[in-house]
């Protein structure tokens, strides 16, 4: 087991390893004070790990209760997040209680809205079950659902008591599941480290998972440690995001958001490229990576499309759209870019 520590508005530890799930009790009772729990999870992850998550829990002392519902992006929205509390406060949980994310990302960032929310704050535990919520989506306090305008629209920043990650649940994941997860690793190595890159080039998909999620989750410390709020450095954590919501939300979610990042990525990078801003064949280097690990480089949609979509980002602030550009493999700029300027960097990169 390896540990990383993560220093935010308060502290908490990364546990990295096999068979982890197990002790989820034990290292819940070092949390709250409190002997209920409520395990939130979804359709396809549940019946594979809720069994074992309860059942360490109330080995720990805990009284259990759990909410499923239906696996998807399309439940990360206000009816399931208004379901959730009322299913809370049905069940009396109070703020001295604790709520457990057993899945992926939009079990993580559901939990932790609902978490940040209800009673005005309960602590909550992060039990990544894919390999893009282990590397990305569990550390760092982001929590969010969507609107029809878009994605991740309504959230708020707050930090887990522990992030919980058992690399033994990661053999249940569905090869492109995991490929999606890929991507987010992938983004890490362009993002900051030239080593870490080349290293994930030569192994493919067939790399030391706990090395791997290690490195990403140390990466991603030292960012949230700097900038925890997203204001300035943390921003450059959304590479490809801002062009891969705009294809999430143009194809209703069809596209997954792994998928759609990686498309984000290689847009991005191409443009890049023919603007001056990264050398061709650092662009090339990129986007056949990605294409080595089964990740889609292009999109059916048009950059009109896209640039409509990308208008609703987070990162938009007033007449300007913040992105993510590489401008080598291990260091990338962020570049505030004019919304009418949106268009034409995307056709770019098409």
């Amino acid at each position: 087991m390896q540990k990383v520590t993560v220093h935010a508005s308060h502290d908490y530890d990364i546990l990295i390893g096999s068979g982890q799930l197990p002790s989820l009790g034990q290292e819940a009772v070092k949390c709250v004070w409190g002997r209920k729990a409520c395990v939130v999870s979804e359709s396809n992850v549940y019946p594979l790990h809720g069994a074992a998550a309860e059942q360490s829990l109330k080995a720990a002392g805990f009284e259990v209760v759990s909410y499923v519902f239906p696996a998807g992006e399309e439940s990360k929205n206000g009816q399931t997040y208004l379901s959730l509390l009322n299913f809370l406060a049905e069940h009396q949980l109070t703020r001295a209680d604790l709520l457990v994310a057993l899945g992926g990302g939009v079990v993580g960032d559901l939990t932790g809205f609902v978490a940040a929310t209800y009673l005005r704050g309960v602590a909550f535990i992060q039990v990544p079950t894919t390999l893009l919520a282990a590397v990305d989506s569990s550390v760092g306090g982001k929590t969010a659902i969507d609107l029809p305008a878009g994605k991740n629209l309504a959230g708020t920043f707050y930090q887990p008591r522990l992030v919980l990650c058992d690399t033994d649940v990661l053999s249940t994941l569905p090869a492109e599941i995991f490929r999606d997860g890929c991507a987010e690793v992938i983004k890490y190595g362009i993002l900051y480290d030239r080593a870490f890159f080349d290293y994930l080039r030569s192994t493919g998909s067939e790399f030391d998972r706990e090395r791997v999620i290690r490195r990403c989750v140390e990466l991603k410390r030292d960012v949230v440690a700097e900038d925890e709020f997203d204001t300035g450095a943390r921003m450059k954590l959304n590479l490809g995001h801002t062009v891969g919501h705009g294809v999430e939300a143009r194809s209703r979610f069809a596209v997954s958001h792994g998928r759609a990042v990686a498309i984000g990525i290689a847009i991005v990078s191409r443009a890049a490229a023919k603007r001056g801003r990264l050398s061709p064949a650092d662009a090339q280097t990129i986007v056949s990576t990605l294409d080595a690990y089964g990740l889609p480089t292009a999109t059916e949609f048009s950059a009109r499309e896209l640039a409509h979509y990308m208008l609703s980002d987070k990162k938009r602030s007033g007449g300007t759209v913040s992105l993510i550009v590489p401008r080598a493999i291990g260091c990338c700029d962020i570049v505030p870019t004019p919304v009418e300027a949106l268009e034409e960097f995307v056709e770019a990169g098409l």
